[in-house]
Protein backbone atom coordinates (compact mmCIF):
# COMPACT_ATOMS: atom_id res chain seq x y z
CA UNK A 1 0.00 0.00 0.00
CA UNK A 2 1.21 3.33 -0.73
CA UNK A 3 1.42 5.05 2.91
CA UNK A 4 4.00 7.48 4.86
CA UNK A 5 2.75 5.63 7.76
CA UNK A 6 3.84 2.60 9.90
CA UNK A 7 2.51 -0.62 8.15
CA UNK A 8 1.58 -1.49 11.99
CA UNK A 9 -0.49 1.30 12.45
CA UNK A 10 -2.16 1.15 9.08
CA UNK A 11 -2.86 -2.85 9.63
CA UNK A 12 -4.27 -2.33 12.95
CA UNK A 13 -6.29 0.55 11.30
CA UNK A 14 -7.62 -2.11 8.44
CA UNK A 15 -8.89 -4.44 11.43
CA UNK A 16 -10.61 -1.83 13.36
CA UNK A 17 -12.48 -0.92 10.35
CA UNK A 18 -13.32 -4.34 9.16
CA UNK A 19 -14.23 -5.13 12.80
CA UNK A 20 -16.84 -2.19 13.02
CA UNK A 21 -18.22 -2.73 9.53
CA UNK A 22 -19.26 -5.83 10.59
CA UNK A 23 -20.35 -4.76 13.94
CA UNK A 24 -22.04 -1.87 12.02
CA UNK A 25 -20.55 0.54 14.02
CA UNK A 26 -19.89 4.11 13.33
CA UNK A 27 -16.51 5.46 14.56
CA UNK A 28 -15.11 8.90 15.75
CA UNK A 29 -12.21 10.20 17.72
CA UNK A 30 -11.18 13.14 19.51
CA UNK A 31 -7.52 13.68 19.33
CA UNK A 32 -5.31 16.47 21.63
CA UNK A 33 -1.57 14.71 21.16
CA UNK A 34 -1.83 12.36 18.42
CA UNK A 35 -2.96 15.67 16.43
CA UNK A 36 -5.44 12.98 13.75
CA UNK A 37 -2.92 10.65 13.11
CA UNK A 38 -5.15 8.15 14.37
CA UNK A 39 -8.02 9.64 11.56
CA UNK A 40 -4.58 9.69 9.21
CA UNK A 41 -4.45 5.78 9.81
CA UNK A 42 -8.27 5.15 9.55
CA UNK A 43 -8.56 7.09 5.95
CA UNK A 44 -5.39 5.09 5.15
CA UNK A 45 -8.17 2.28 4.35
CA UNK A 46 -10.13 2.80 1.15
CA UNK A 47 -14.13 2.52 1.95
CA UNK A 48 -13.41 3.79 5.62
CA UNK A 49 -15.71 6.56 5.37
CA UNK A 50 -19.12 4.03 5.96
CA UNK A 51 -17.40 3.39 9.33
CA UNK A 52 -15.15 6.18 10.14
CA UNK A 53 -17.20 9.44 10.54
CA UNK A 54 -14.33 12.08 11.74
CA UNK A 55 -11.78 12.88 14.07
CA UNK A 56 -11.65 16.47 15.83
CA UNK A 57 -8.01 18.08 16.79
CA UNK A 58 -8.11 19.72 19.39
CA UNK A 59 -5.11 20.07 20.82
CA UNK A 60 -4.93 23.94 22.30
CA UNK A 61 -7.52 24.17 25.55
CA UNK A 62 -9.13 26.80 23.50
CA UNK A 63 -10.31 24.32 21.33
CA UNK A 64 -11.19 21.24 23.48
CA UNK A 65 -13.72 24.12 24.86
CA UNK A 66 -15.48 25.38 21.85
CA UNK A 67 -15.54 22.26 19.70
CA UNK A 68 -15.76 19.54 22.45
CA UNK A 69 -17.76 21.69 24.84
CA UNK A 70 -14.87 20.24 27.84
CA UNK A 71 -15.43 22.78 30.55
CA UNK A 72 -12.71 25.72 31.14
CA UNK A 73 -13.15 24.63 34.83
CA UNK A 74 -12.22 21.46 34.13
CA UNK A 75 -9.59 22.29 32.09
CA UNK A 76 -7.84 24.79 34.88
CA UNK A 77 -8.61 22.22 37.80
CA UNK A 78 -7.24 19.14 36.46
CA UNK A 79 -5.32 20.32 33.22
CA UNK A 80 -5.69 18.89 29.35
CA UNK A 81 -3.97 15.92 30.44
CA UNK A 82 -6.29 14.18 32.58
CA UNK A 83 -9.33 11.48 32.97
CA UNK A 84 -11.59 14.08 33.46
CA UNK A 85 -10.37 15.82 29.91
CA UNK A 86 -10.69 12.96 28.49
CA UNK A 87 -14.11 12.30 29.16
CA UNK A 88 -15.46 15.36 28.66
CA UNK A 89 -14.01 15.84 25.16
CA UNK A 90 -15.13 11.46 24.35
CA UNK A 91 -18.91 13.09 25.53
CA UNK A 92 -18.54 16.21 23.53
CA UNK A 93 -17.45 14.25 20.35
CA UNK A 94 -19.51 11.85 20.62
CA UNK A 95 -22.85 13.97 21.09
CA UNK A 96 -21.72 16.19 17.74
CA UNK A 97 -20.42 13.05 15.70
CA UNK A 98 -23.08 11.10 15.39
CA UNK A 99 -21.23 8.23 16.20
CA UNK A 100 -21.87 4.89 17.99
CA UNK A 101 -18.32 5.23 19.75
CA UNK A 102 -15.92 7.51 20.57
CA UNK A 103 -12.46 7.78 21.74
CA UNK A 104 -10.62 10.59 23.03
CA UNK A 105 -6.81 10.86 23.42
CA UNK A 106 -4.57 13.44 25.33
CA UNK A 107 -1.43 13.58 26.71
CA UNK A 108 2.04 14.40 26.42
CA UNK A 109 4.47 13.91 23.84
CA UNK A 110 7.49 15.71 24.34
CA UNK A 111 9.95 16.24 24.10
CA UNK A 112 8.92 18.82 26.60
CA UNK A 113 5.92 20.02 28.60
CA UNK A 114 6.21 16.80 31.30
CA UNK A 115 6.16 17.05 34.75
CA UNK A 116 6.63 14.94 38.15
CA UNK A 117 3.28 13.92 38.08
CA UNK A 118 2.53 13.67 34.24
CA UNK A 119 5.88 12.67 32.83
CA UNK A 120 6.36 12.24 29.17
CA UNK A 121 4.69 9.18 27.70
CA UNK A 122 1.82 9.99 30.14
CA UNK A 123 -1.17 9.45 27.85
CA UNK A 124 -4.99 9.53 28.89
CA UNK A 125 -7.78 7.94 26.43
CA UNK A 126 -11.84 7.38 27.29
CA UNK A 127 -14.22 5.83 25.30
CA UNK A 128 -17.44 6.75 24.83
CA UNK A 129 -20.45 4.47 23.69
CA UNK A 130 -23.95 5.98 22.65
CA UNK A 131 -26.53 5.01 25.14
CA UNK A 132 -24.39 4.36 27.84
CA UNK A 133 -23.43 6.46 30.49
CA UNK A 134 -20.38 5.00 31.83
CA UNK A 135 -17.40 6.24 30.16
CA UNK A 136 -14.09 4.23 29.84
CA UNK A 137 -10.82 5.61 30.93
CA UNK A 138 -7.21 4.45 30.25
CA UNK A 139 -3.93 5.70 31.51
CA UNK A 140 -0.95 4.84 29.71
CA UNK A 141 2.78 5.48 30.94
CA UNK A 142 4.40 4.58 27.44
CA UNK A 143 8.20 4.70 26.81
CA UNK A 144 9.55 8.30 26.21
CA UNK A 145 11.00 6.88 22.53
CA UNK A 146 10.46 10.56 21.36
CA UNK A 147 7.61 12.87 20.29
CA UNK A 148 6.99 10.28 17.24
CA UNK A 149 7.04 7.10 19.29
CA UNK A 150 4.74 8.09 22.14
CA UNK A 151 1.92 9.22 19.36
CA UNK A 152 2.89 6.10 17.71
CA UNK A 153 2.44 4.14 20.49
CA UNK A 154 -1.05 6.31 22.03
CA UNK A 155 -2.61 5.83 18.04
CA UNK A 156 -2.06 1.79 17.91
CA UNK A 157 -3.79 2.51 21.71
CA UNK A 158 -6.28 4.14 20.62
CA UNK A 159 -7.26 2.27 17.72
CA UNK A 160 -7.42 -0.81 20.42
CA UNK A 161 -10.01 0.91 22.07
CA UNK A 162 -12.16 0.93 18.80
CA UNK A 163 -12.92 -3.06 19.03
CA UNK A 164 -16.34 -3.60 19.22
Amino acid sequence: MDTLLPAELVEKARDIIDKNREARRRIALAESCTGGLVGTALTEIPGSSDVFVGSLVTYANSAKHVQLSVPTETLDRCGAVSAETAKAMARGALRISGADVVVSITGVAGPDGGSEEKPVGTVIFARAIRGEQKVLVAEEAFANTGRGGVRLQAALAALSLLEP
